[in-house]
Parts: structure tokens; sequence; C-alpha cells
């Protein structure tokens, strides 16, 4: 349990109930937890040009990546059923994960580099999830193309329902698979943010 000494610098010129001080216990809560093997997953926010993203990460990576139409409260409570109920808002956990979102929208980066854990997806939609990740920036391939690729050609609506319960959007980049006739199609994020992010790699 995370307690106020006086002593310690985090501390220095906060003041009891103040909001400054409440985010310095909610850090050293978060610190404690972590150093204590108490902390399974941890979560931020980031804005981004396409809304606040969720961020969540367990010790072996990057989890989950949520947009504000999936409801975070309910994303948060998904992890707690499907992962741990040891969740908590953590944000220098999720630090690299951060940057290489801000770099990727930018234009300063076309590939993550970030270790990714993938226990949120399994079967058929693994095999397709593996797949997008070959899809390189400012390529797209067709539903159909991805099915005929993990050798399952008939399976093309299949595909798209793996896409659309893709657990990192954006980082895996489900945005990149479209319609044969060249048409985006539906998306996890809307399409206003499919386009955004299909226009970001074109440009």
């Amino acid at each position: 349990m995370a307690t106020i000494d006086r002593g310690d610098p985090l501390f220095d010129g906060l003041t009891p109930g103040s909001a400054d001080l409440l985010s310095a216990l909610h850090r050293r809560l978060a610190a404690e937890a972590q150093s204590a093997g108490l902390l399974d997953v941890a979560y931020r926010t980031l804005d981004t040009p396409v809304g606040t993203l969720l961020l969540a990460a367990t010790p072996a990576g990057l989890v989950r990546v949520a947009y504000p139409n999936e409801d975070h409260d309910t994303v948060l409570a998904t992890l707690a059923e499907r992962v741990s109920p040891r969740v908590l808002a953590a944000p220098t956990r999720l630090d690299a994960a951060a940057r290489e979102i801000d770099e990727y929208f930018t234009g300063a980066r076309t590939q993550f580099d970030l270790t990714l854990d993938l226990q949120l997806t399994g079967g058929f939609r693994r095999q397709v999830i593996q797949h997008l990740r070959d899809i390189g920036y400012g390529r797209r391939e067709s539903y159909a193309a991805v099915a005929a690729a993990i050798g399952n050609p008939r399976a093309v609506r299949a595909v798209g329902s793996a896409c659309a319960h893709n657990p990192l959007p954006v980082v895996i980049p489900c945005h990149r698979v479209v319609r044969s006739d060249g048409t985006i199609g539906q998306y996890v994020g809307g399409t206003a943010a499919k386009n955004t992010l299909l226009s970001l790699e074109a440009a």
C-alpha cells in the first residue's frame, strides 16, 4: 500500500487533498505494485489523430490498443476478466509504446519494434493477425488475398471478423486490409480512422 512519507522528495510542496498529491500517490502505488510483482496489466491513454487510444501491456508486451468507440472502461473490464484483475494505470510502463505510436503518426516511423502479447487472440484469428504483421507500410491487401495467404481462400468473411477483433489495431495493421474492389471496408476504429491511417501511409 502506498503511504505518504513527507521526507520523500516525490511529495515536496504538495498539500493534502491536492490533485498533484493524488497523482503522486498513484505513481507511488503503481511503482510499488510493479516492484512487488502485483501489476499484471498496466494501462494509459494517448491522444492521436484518430482519437484517444487506450494502451495496455502485460509483462510479456503490449496486449491491447483500443479506440474510443470500443469504450475504454469495457476494454479494461475485459482485460480484468481475461488477463488478470490486477489492472492499474501506470503510464510509464507504456512510454515506449506511446513514443512509437507518436512517431508513426508524425511520419517518423514505418514499422513498430514493440514486444507484443497476443494472448487475446488464437486459432484462425491468430493466423490472420500474424499475417497482418507482414503487410508493409503503405501497402494494401484484400480480405481475399489474406485468406489465400494463410491457406484458406474461402474464409474471406472470417478474415474480416479476425480484423474486426484485432486486439492491437494501428500496431498490427488491419487497416491495410481492404475489399477486392478497392473500397476500404469496415474498421474497428470506424471508417474515418481507417481513411486517416491509409492517407497517412500514402503521403
